[in-house]
């Protein structure tokens, strides 16, 4: 069975962190472009942080700095490390992953509704 399961959303404050994680099962991630997007209500989706195959990664302006990617081929497994979150952060976050795209860049800005394997969404809210 293909899937991707995420984990580690949660309530935090201002200025706290929180890491997510997406595991894959059945999918050889090694193989695979991966992204982090959220959803607020009555927002558009966005690419927060992706990862392509050849290592590069592309972050928006609104996290960069702030969220980091990283992936354990091995463990099959894809980190999103969220750290000075702000209430604007706040959102529905999964993990998606696609075979052929040509950069974290694409992966992030263009793909979000054309994966090809995705995870039902953690929440994540930021609030004091």
């Amino acid at each position: 069975q293909l899937q991707l399961v995420v984990s580690g959303g949660g309530l935090v404050q201002p200025g706290g962190s929180l890491r997510l994680s997406c595991v894959a099962s059945g999918l050889t991630l090694a193989d695979l472009n991966i992204g982090w997007f959220r959803q607020a209500p009555g927002k558009e989706r966005e690419g927060v942080s992706c990862s392509h195959v050849d290592d590069t990664t592309y972050y928006p302006d609104s996290v960069k700095g702030r969220f980091s990617i990283s992936r354990d081929n091995a463990k099959n497994t894809v980190w999103l490390q969220m750290n000075s979150l702000t209430p604007e952060d706040t959102g529905t976050y999964f993990c998606g992953a696609r075979k052929n795209v040509v950069s974290a860049q694409t992966m992030c800005l263009f793909t979000s509704h054309v994966l090809d394997y995705w995870a039902p969404g953690t929440q994540v809210t930021v609030s004091s």
